[in-house]
């Protein structure tokens, strides 16, 4: 009776600070769609296992997929919290990361999003809907054929949209390093939404379109481009803004003009000239210079998201897989944010990351005594007996 009991208490080691942290993909997982095995085999490592092994894996920044490997089988927070009972095979979780979940994750994408929008607070509500776009190259291996950039080189790209009122990644799309990044802007915004996009984004004929669309766009352009004046606006002394005008860009000539009008507003920072057209005339023009700025804030989140939760570090060499990966690391930083937000009303920080960690071993560690308090009083029990 004395090992049953020891049993039924092991199996109710948790942890109460990782259980709040990833509570909200409890309240949603009942709804995710359902993943099937491919044959009659139950599958043995499903998509709780593979979402909290790969959350885990961002949480504590690991190396290697060898090294959360290692750790889901010889910790003993991991294998009671995180990993699934009696283990996880490195074939297992590897064939899993390559060939199932992606449906899951996406699907768990959108809902804590939706979840973080309504719960974070907007920064620049009274300048719309804004969204950040850029690319950012993933380093590869040459066995990664799909993921085409240069010879003896290979790279993926992640196309990424940032809500910028809200902190927090919103959409994501994953190609080969050559793929172009204009294409995936219409994927990305949505109408009355603002792109906010620096030079490689610039096309005059997409900035009718998007016109047409009814989706806003800030974007920087080169400053030798052909600008037509159709209207000059007044600016503020001593501001930032040295231009503004209502303009048609680009040359019949070349083929290239814009037909719709547009803004262009120049500004100047540390003796920098910023051209940026926009769409957007019921803004003011240091608005717009703003707004531009805000773009830094995709730049910051890729630089963070890379450096602490090593979210690069490649797992996966499939597309499928490389996706899954990145899925889960965006699917973290959303959990991070609501957590920071519900406890600290604070923006995601190195800061509570690394506090989230300490509570977790502290947890573990407390568990870890427990459990020979508890396995302590047994023997002494025993001994009593006889």
């Amino acid at each position: 009776m004395a090992l049953i009991s020891l049993k039924k208490f092991k199996k109710k080691l948790t942890s109460k600070t990782f259980e709040k942290f990833y509570n909200p993909v409890q309240e949603i997982a009942p709804d995710m769609p359902e993943q099937k095995p491919g044959g009659n085999k139950p599958i043995e490592f499903d998509t709780e296992n593979q979402l909290k092994a790969l959350v885990y894996y961002h949480i504590e920044s690991f190396e290697s997929g060898r090294h959360l490997l290692q750790e889901l089988n010889t910790d003993d927070f991991a294998k009671s919290v995180v990993a699934p009972e009696g283990g996880v095979k490195k074939s297992t979780f590897f064939d899993a990361i390559n060939e199932r979940g992606l449906d899951q994750f996406s699907y768990l994408f959108e809902a804590l999003k939706t979840k973080a929008v309504c719960g974070l607070p907007s920064s620049h509500e009274e300048l719309g809907k804004l969204t950040a776009i850029d690319g950012s190259l993933i380093d590869s291996v040459l066995s990664m054929y799909w993921a085409d950039y240069r010879d003896n080189s290979k790279k993926a790209k992640a196309h990424v949209g940032f809500d910028l009122n809200k902190g927090i990644p919103c959409k994501i799309f994953l190609e080969d390093g050559n793929s172009a990044e204009r294409p995936f802007v219409d994927q990305i915004i949505e109408p009355g939404e603002t792109s906010v996009a620096d030079r490689g984004y610039q096309s005059h004929k997409l900035f009718d379109q998007w016109q047409h669309d009814e989706k806003h766009y800030v974007c920087r352009i080169k400053a030798n481009t052909s600008r037509e004046i159709l209207q000059q606006y007044d600016v503020k002394d001593e501001s930032i803004v040295f231009f503004d005008a209502k303009v048609l860009l680009g040359s019949e000539q070349n083929n290239n003009k814009s037909e719709l009008p547009l803004r262009l507003v120049g500004y100047r920072v540390d003796e920098t000239n910023y051209w940026i057209a926009t769409d957007r005339f019921d803004l003011d023009a240091e608005q717009i210079a703003f707004i531009y700025k805000l773009r830094w804030e995709i730049e910051s989140f890729f630089a963070w998201w890379k450096r602490h939760l090593k979210v690069y570090h490649l797992i996966a060499r499939s597309k499928h897989g490389l996706m899954v990966q990145l899925l889960a690391g965006l699917i973290t930083y959303l959990l991070l944010s609501i957590y920071c937000q519900e406890n600290f009303s604070e923006r995601v920080s190195i800061k509570r990351v690394r506090q989230l960690r300490i509570e977790i071993r502290n947890e573990s560690r407390n568990m870890e005594n427990n459990w020979f308090a508890v396995f302590l009083n047994i023997l002494l029990k025993l001994f009593a007996i006889f």
